[in-house]
């Protein structure tokens, strides 16, 4: 099969016009005929209707398109990674990274690549997890790493490197609830506080629920709300606030002392499965191993 005529087909099926997808890959319509015309008669039958100045996909072309693609993207990166490699490169990489891994290994993984791979274009993107996970997808993100109890199990995903991080209650040094209750904090002390945390999925949701009762339930409890975990750790650092959430996001600040875990009378014991995903079968960029490697030293509790 001709990669040539897949690119073209892909052209007229995104455009949805002989003429725009002719001046888009740079080449005469009748060119771009005759390549469609060959596609078809190899694929045994039509590919598009050509209705006046419509152009409609046929079933058999709404078929094809989503396989067509994935062959002509694997194609491109093949030749991507082959070029890179030969020249001794590690070329770009792109990952998108959920509210925890965010606030854990954003600036670290920056830093690093700044020092030991500075011709890397390295871009870091952050969105919700269904955002993400299309992304990955239609190959803009090369990985993710995301809680994988928001991601539903799929035959086109591979989750690695899972690890089970521990979730609790942080406030500042100085804290009220630290001095009056030094053996830890019944749960219906710390509503008299705002609490901040991210989105919470319904899992957690029924796991403070069943630990503390109905008050914990986070849509009722919550009541500092962002995915940017870095700016609410400064407001509990700044306030009575109480973040919720993975306690590795709060690590360097509570090495500093500026925040501790909040003891409570009856210990949280949730847990966030944070994971490394990418798509199965997709060919590897080489930039892809050194951030694999990265995620798994410093991904830990």
């Amino acid at each position: 099969m001709n990669l040539r005529h897949l690119e073209h087909w892909l052209a007229l099926a995104d455009t949805g016009s002989f003429s725009r997808a002719a001046e888009k890959l740079h080449i005469t319509q009748s060119a771009l005929s005759r390549s469609i015309q060959a596609l078809e008669e190899e694929l045994g039958g039509p590919l598009v209707d050509r209705v006046g100045k419509k152009n409609e996909l046929t079933p058999l072309g709404r078929s094809v398109l989503a396989r067509a693609r994935r062959i002509v993207h694997e194609a491109q990166e093949l030749q991507q990674g082959a070029a890179l490699l030969q020249q001794g490169g590690l070329g770009t990489l792109r990952v998108g990274l959920g509210s925890g891994p965010d606030a854990m290994l954003m600036t670290p993984w920056l830093v690093f690549m700044a020092r030991h791979h500075p011709t890397v274009q390295v871009t870091v993107s952050r969105g919700s997890t269904e955002l993400q996970l299309n992304q990955l997808r239609e190959r803009q993100l090369d990985a993710l790493v995301v809680d994988v109890r928001r991601v539903e199990a799929a035959p086109d995903l591979n989750v690695a490197h899972v690890v089970e991080m521990r979730a609790g209650f942080v406030c500042r040094q100085g804290h009220p609830l630290l001095g009056r209750y030094p053996q830890g904090a019944p749960f219906d002390a710390l509503l008299a506080y705002p609490i901040a945390s991210i989105q919470l999925s319904q899992e957690v949701a029924r796991l403070l629920v069943d630990h503390y009762g109905p008050q914990a339930n986070p849509a009722q409890m919550t009541t500092l709300q962002s995915e940017d975990i870095a700016s609410l750790l400064d407001v509990v650092g700044q306030t009575d606030a109480i973040y919720l959430g993975i306690l590795g996001a709060a690590r360097e600040a509570m090495a500093r002392g500026a925040l501790v875990e909040l003891p409570m009378r009856t210990p949280l014991k949730g847990q966030a499965r944070l994971g490394l995903i990418t798509l199965t079968g997709r060919t590897e960029l080489p930039a892809l191993s050194v951030f694999r490697e990265f995620v798994q030293q410093h991904m830990t509790d």
